[in-house]
């Protein structure tokens, strides 16, 4: 018997949407549900800390002389603190780490769009810390026996809202070229272990409150969630992290 020939398959009909996809939603789509969660969360703290929500207030107030307790006792620990947070996870020193990635967007992968998106998220992010510091008026800790000291407000967390933000967009710059196993998995490691570090210096410090450093670390998540939102804004990009065109 002959076999009979295959009828082609016909085409969509006009006027009906494609058959919804199997994998995962674009990024954008991602990014967008995240900037409207952490969104929410950073409104709603800094509702909280501007009215001085007395339950908060007592949450912070409780953390704080614990830790500060800690560091008068331990000084060696203290010491060591010190230096993380005012070299390695220093806002300067995080801008500096950006500005070199940039740099080697632009040198290595022509990627100019990349590197102004990135070096503009990273200068947004310190307009917004300021800008918050100074509607919010928050006052820092005070000591009899300070171990540190700092300048401006106190909310948000100007370490590690930059931390946040440097390690996030990195991260997610590595993700998008198709880094490595263990490059990955090491870049990882150290984004949580100084995103995490430096919010844990600045409370032991005793120059923040425990809800600075959340609202750090929400206010810039929420940043790095509307950057990726709008770099992968449906367009014609000249290029992307992972090749000179894209």
């Amino acid at each position: 018997m002959r076999d009979r020939p295959t009828a082609p398959t016909p085409p969509p009909s006009p006027g009906f949407p494609p058959p919804p996809s199997s994998g995962p939603p674009p990024a954008h789509r991602t990014a967008a549900r995240a900037a409207v969660v952490l969104g929410v969360c950073a409104v709603l703290l800094l509702v909280l800390v501007a009215v001085r929500w007395h339950p908060l207030l007592a949450l912070d107030d409780g953390i704080a002389r614990a830790t500060h307790l800690w560091a008068v006792r331990d000084r060696a620990v203290t010491r060591a603190f010190r230096v993380l947070t005012d070299w390695v996870w220093d806002p300067l020193t995080m801008r500096l780490v950006c500005a070199a990635a940039a740099g080697w967007l632009v040198w290595r992968r022509a990627a100019w769009w990349t590197a102004l998106w990135l070096a503009g998220t990273v200068a947004l992010a310190a307009i917004v810390q300021q800008s918050v510091k100074a509607a919010v008026g928050r006052p820092r800790p005070v000591w009899p026996d300070p171990v540190d000291s700092a300048h401006y407000a106190a909310f948000p967390s100007g370490h590690a809202l930059t931390a946040t933000v440097v390690c996030g967009l990195l991260l997610w710059l590595l993700r998008r070229s198709g880094a490595g196993r263990a490059l990955w998995r090491t870049a990882v490691a150290a984004a949580v272990v100084s995103v995490a570090g430096v919010g844990v210096t600045r409370v032991w410090l005793g120059v923040h409150w425990a809800s600075d450093v959340l609202g750090g670390w929400l206010l810039g998540a929420l940043l790095v969630a509307l950057a990726v939102l709008v770099y992968e804004r449906p367009r014609n990009r000249p290029e992307d992290p992972g090749g000179r065109h894209g």
